[in-house]
């Protein structure tokens, strides 16, 4: 497998990201604020933008809402984040620009070399793709989505206060259990 090779992929922006697309545990979430794992493993966006592209040649901003609705809203990449990526696929050959409509913003395209890179990797850009489509939460009433955002967001809040006491982690996860159970019998 041929893999990436740059020196800007070990750069980090203002914000912490790689800007290949780690976040190393920081990223831009809808709704849930700041934190969590990461969402591509090593070099992944670069392999998701190009497969994106691959099917259907788009703009920056397109692939970035392509990925938030492909995660179900829960994590969009930052455009500080993306185009630095795009920009180094394009160095590589294996992206092409358009300048196109006139409104400045650049349409991408991928190459032949893009093309031969994503068959010699299918099997990673497979499962980054899968990767994607498994972690699309289940769709409900926006009820019920802000509710499981405002207790992701609680519990992270609590969780990286204070230390808890052995009884408080009892009391925490008690909660949590209560909840479980009173969800399976609605």
């Amino acid at each position: 497998m041929r893999h990436f090779h740059s020196s800007h992929h070990h750069c980090r922006t203002a914000r912490g990201e790689h800007e290949d697309g780690l976040s190393g545990g920081r990223g831009q979430h809808r709704g849930g604020g700041r934190g969590g794992a990461r969402v591509f493993g090593h070099g992944g966006l670069r392999f998701v933008l190009l497969q994106l592209i691959a099917d259907k040649p788009a703009h920056g901003y397109e692939l970035i809402k392509a990925i938030e609705d492909r995660l179900g809203g829960s994590y969009a990449p930052s455009p500080g984040v993306v185009y630095p990526t795009l920009t180094l696929l394009e160095e590589m050959g294996y992206l092409s620009v358009e300048a196109g409509d006139g409104s400045g913003r650049k349409r991408y395209s991928v190459t032949a070399s893009g093309q031969e890179f994503l068959a010699a990797n299918r099997e990673m850009a497979d499962a980054m793709m899968a990767r994607m489509s498994g972690g699309r939460p289940p769709r409900g009433p926006p009820q019920v989505t802000r509710a499981i955002e405002n207790l992701k967001l609680a519990m992270r809040m609590r969780l990286s206060g204070a230390a808890m006491t052995d009884q408080q982690a009892h009391e925490f996860a008690a909660v949590l259990d209560a909840a479980a159970q009173q969800i399976e019998k609605i």
